[in-house]
Order: C-alpha cells, then sequence, then structure tokens
C-alpha cells in the first residue's frame, strides 16, 4: 500500500498544526500549507524531527492561483494526494448587522468559504486521480449547533455554509470514492482569537448566566487542538471508511447547553 499524503491548511498553529502533527504519526507525508512562513516551517521542523516527512507551502487559500500552484507542489513532490483538511480560517470581525461593514463581510467571506471551496476544488481532481480520498472541514459548533456569539453573523454563515458544502459535495463526490466529513469544534485552547474584532457586544449580547462548567466533559476547561486532530486523523483513515457527509460536534457537550 502506498504511503498517504495530506495537505493540511492552516497548519501553523493550533488545530491545524495538531492535526499535521497527528496525520504524520499515523505515517503520512504532510504538505504544511499556511500564509507566515515562520509558523508552517515550525510544524514541519516537529514533523521531521518526529521521523516524519512534510513540506512547506505558503499560500492564501483565498487565492486561486496560490492553491493550485500549492496543490501542484504537493503532487510533484509526493507524486499523489490522498487527504486534505480544510481547516485555515478567521473570526474576522464580530459587530452589530448594521454596523458590519461590506469589507468585514467579504474578508470573512473570502477567507472561511472561498478559502474553503478553493481548496477543495484544487484538490479533488488529484483525489480522482488517486481512487479516491478523504477531505476534512473544519466547522464550528457556531452556525451549526449554537447561535449565542454576540455579533458573529459573517462567521456562524460562514460555517453553516461549510457543512452545507460537505453534505452537498458528500453525494457528488462518492462516485469517486472521496468522503469528505466536517468537524465542528467548540470551545478550544487556540490562538484563533487573535484574528477576532468584537466592536458593539452590548448591542448584540442576549444577558445570559451559563452553567458553571460550560464544557460539561471537561469540567468547564476548553478543549484542546489535539481533541480534534484525533477525530480528524480518524476521518481520514480507512476506520472511517462508510462516513462521509457527516457534521461531528467535537465540544464536550457544550453545544447542547447553549
Amino acid at each position: 500500500m502506498k504511503q498517504a499524503i495530506a495537505l493540511v491548511t492552516g497548519a501553523g498553529s493550533g488545530i491545524g498544526k495538531a492535526a499535521a502533527l497527528a496525520l504524520a504519526a499515523d505515517g503520512m507525508n504532510i504538505g504544511v500549507l499556511g500564509h507566515t512562513l515562520e509558523d508552517i516551517s515550525s510544524t514541519v521542523d516537529e514533523i521531521k524531527g518526529n521521523g516524519g516527512h512534510a513540506i512547506a507551502l505558503l499560500a492564501d487559500i483565498a487565492d486561486e492561483e496560490q492553491m493550485a500552484a500549492a496543490v501542484r507542489q504537493v503532487v510533484e513532490q509526493y507524486g499523489r494526494l490522498d487527504v486534505v483538511v480544510a481547516n485555515a480560517g478567521i473570526n474576522g470581525v464580530w459587530a452589530p448587522i448594521d454596523d458590519l461593514t461590506l469589507a468585514e463581510w467579504n474578508d470573512t467571506i473570502s477567507v472561511n468559504l472561498t478559502g474553503t471551496f478553493l481548496t477543495i476544488r484544487a484538490a479533488v481532481p488529484e483525489l480522482k486521480r488517486s481512487g479516491g480520498g478523504s477531505i476534512i472541514v473544519v466547522s464550528s459548533i457556531n452556525g451549526t449547533r449554537t447561535f449565542t456569539t454576540p455579533g458573529a453573523t459573517a462567521y456562524t454563515a460562514t460555517k453553516a455554509g461549510q457543512v452545507a458544502m460537505v453534505q452537498q459535495l458528500a453525494l457528488e463526490l462518492a462516485r469517486h470514492h472521496i468522503r469528505i466529513n466536517a468537524v465542528c469544534p467548540g470551545e478550544i485552547d487556540t490562538n484563533i482569537e487573535t484574528n477576532t474584532k468584537l466592536r458593539k457586544e452590548d448591542e448584540t449580547a442576549i444577558p445570559v448566566v451559563w452553567p458553571d462548567g460550560q464544557v460539561p466533559i471537561t469540567g468547564g476547561r476548553p478543549g484542546r487542538s489535539e481533541d480534534v486532530a484525533d477525530v480528524i486523523a480518524f476521518l481520514a483513515s480507512d476506520r472511517s471508511r462508510h462516513i462521509t457527509g457527516s457534521p461531528i460536534w467535537v465540544d464536550g457537550g457544550q453545544g447542547l447547553l447553549r
């Protein structure tokens, strides 16, 4: 059996980095994609330090040409593509709908939704050539299970859109033996807050007192990137061979309280 090749976007930190490390630990060669060379190089070095194989791919997922070039680079390096983890995304601006600008809306849509589309579109021809494969889209509980994040209209729209895309494509791609699923994390201890801008929260937040330990399974502590990465690794493997078109919430039960 040939060694599987995986492309992971947003792999310089957080869930993407944890996913790249987990897939490498399962024996896959990894295309580590991100927009910050220092971060993705660090991930590549860690994979190589653990005895794995990886290459750094500097690209903006919202740029059609850059994504096409990144996929070509993976295939030129390793000869095929079998797994895609479409993880890269931003929180963007969270603000009242009448205060959210078109530019802010477009920024979030461009990265989270168009970027996911461009990632999948660039990769699917190679997955077909490989005889099948697995695509995992990183969505969120926001927009799929909960709607309580103040002002997050653009963000939740993209996350709901990702799940709709997964379910639509599951049927289209099944004949090519390509599975596609979504993971929907809840509160995870990552640095995504660094690309979040919250404005006029008092105009959008609904006053509520959450129960103590709002992530029930951890006693209130956020999940870890590795908790999501382990699910991604499962969906990338043959152990999930009969699962496609499915959102999987990785939130420790958080979404059930909201």
